[in-house]
Parts: structure tokens; sequence; C-alpha cells
């Protein structure tokens, strides 16, 4: 088994600024949305450790399975407000840049169903998700109960 770099232990300053910037992004729009932002976006990345952990969190928060289960094919489910779905467009769009096809189409969602701070808010969001997605990635980590565990070979 190779040995997994803990980024908190290695780099601890810089981690904790990150987690910082996590929180206060998480926190500035409705915790719904931003788990489903979380969980699409670690989805299309193929974070396993980020879809885990996340849509735990979204079921603590009272999310319900069909919407969890529903959300890798969320434009042809018909459980999602415009809001979620405008969200998750440009989720999408941002997580799959080289697709640029979309983007113009999810910011008109965007822009209809998020005021200018929402905007930035939500960007910022699935610019961290995509960052978290990259570390667990990377260092190929595992995190049950918030504590990081050796992954099964």
């Amino acid at each position: 088994m190779t040995k997994v770099t803990d980024p908190f232990a290695a780099a601890p300053q810089l981690m904790k600024q990150w987690m910082a910037v996590s929180i206060a992004a998480q926190n500035s729009l409705e915790p719904s949305l931003i788990e489903l932002v979380k969980i699409r976006s670690s989805i299309l990345n193929g974070c396993a450790n980020c879809i885990n952990m996340h849509t735990v969190e979204a079921r603590a928060k009272g999310e319900s399975e069909q919407r969890l289960y529903l959300i890798a094919a969320w434009r042809e489910a018909p459980v999602y407000s415009p809001r979620e779905r405008a969200a998750l467009a440009w989720t999408d769009a941002l997580t799959r840049l080289p697709e640029g096809h979309t983007q113009h189409e999810a910011k008109e969602a965007l822009e209809a169903h998020f005021t200018p701070e929402e905007q930035v808010n939500l960007t910022l969001m699935i610019n961290v998700i995509n960052g978290w997605n990259r570390i667990a990635v990377g260092f190929d980590l595992w995190y049950e109960n918030g504590a990081p565990v050796a992954k099964a070979a």
C-alpha cells in the first residue's frame, strides 16, 4: 500500500486557510443547494471520497434519497427547483470547462435565479469543491466521520 500524504499535516497553515475559505463559501448560500453543488462536482470529477462525504452530510441536513440518487441525471429529473437547476448547470459548466459550449446558457439561467453576489458566492463554492476534489483524488484521501482512514486495497 502506498503511503498517503496528509495535506493537513504536510502544510498545516495553508490548509487551515483553505479550510477557512471553504467554510466561508459553504456558508454563503442555502445548505441544501451547497450540498447538491458539492455532490454534482464530485460526481463529474470522479471523487469517491467527496461523493461519500457530501451525500452523508446532505442526508444529515434532510436531503432525500431520491434527489441524491438523481443528481447524476439532474437534467432529466423533475425533482429540482429552477434555482437548483441553474446552480447545477453552472456547476457543470465550470467543472467541465473544456466543453465551454454550455457556459452561455448556464450563465443566463444563473442570472435569472441568483443575485450578482450569489453568483459570485456560488462560483467560489464551485471552485472550492473542485479544489477539494483534486486534493482528495491527488492524495488518495478517504475520510469517514471526519477522520482519515486507509482505503481498502
